[in-house]
């Protein structure tokens, strides 16, 4: 199980999610709870060790967002993450964004929502389940706002890259938990 310590002495990140866009992370709860993949390829730490972690430690998380079609690297920061327990659906609770992308397509969006995965409807969403719409489990409100966790098959986005409509999509995207 990967460790994480938040000291003076060692400030380290923690890799939770990449994704290159080229397989599914269309996957049950199960899956997401304990974590999948591996650190070179699509992954996602896990939802209960996110959980554990955010509780014991104060982490900040970085986006790593590579476009797809100039190649160009973004990146956006939030000053406050964490992540509530399984028995909360692993609700966030994201702030303080800065970055520079143009928008904060992930706090604005996604603070407050329960996770949703394809077997596990937590979005709110009236007319259907946002991570079987968009192909990933994620925090999701209205199916919006930033899409880390698809393929490009479909939208794989983060809202507010340069570069008018198809300079949103995303080729690489990363998620970092790291120590303040």
């Amino acid at each position: 199980m990967p460790m994480c310590v938040c000291s003076a002495a060692d400030c380290t990140a923690l890799l939770i999610q990449q994704n290159d866009g080229s397989g599914s992370m269309n996957r049950p709860w199960a899956e997401y709870k304990v974590g999948f993949g591996e650190r070179s390829g699509n992954y996602w730490l896990g939802n209960d060790l996110l959980s554990q972690l955010t509780a014991n430690y104060s982490y900040k998380l970085r986006f790593d967002l590579q476009q797809l079609d100039t190649g160009n690297w973004y990146y956006a920061e939030y000053s406050t993450f964490r992540v509530q327990s399984e028995a909360d659906n692993y609700k966030l609770q994201v702030g303080g964004f800065s970055g520079n992308v143009s928008r904060d397509a992930f706090g604005q969006w996604h603070n407050g929502e329960k996770f949703t995965t394809i077997d596990r409807d937590n979005d709110g969403t009236p007319s259907g389940n946002c991570a079987a719409w968009r192909g990933g489990g994620f925090w999701w409100r209205r199916c919006g706002g930033c899409r880390v966790n698809g393929d490009r098959s479909g939208l794989f986005y983060w809202f507010g890259l340069p570069g008018g409509r198809y300079g949103r999509h995303l080729q690489l995207s990363r998620m970092w938990l790291q120590c303040k």
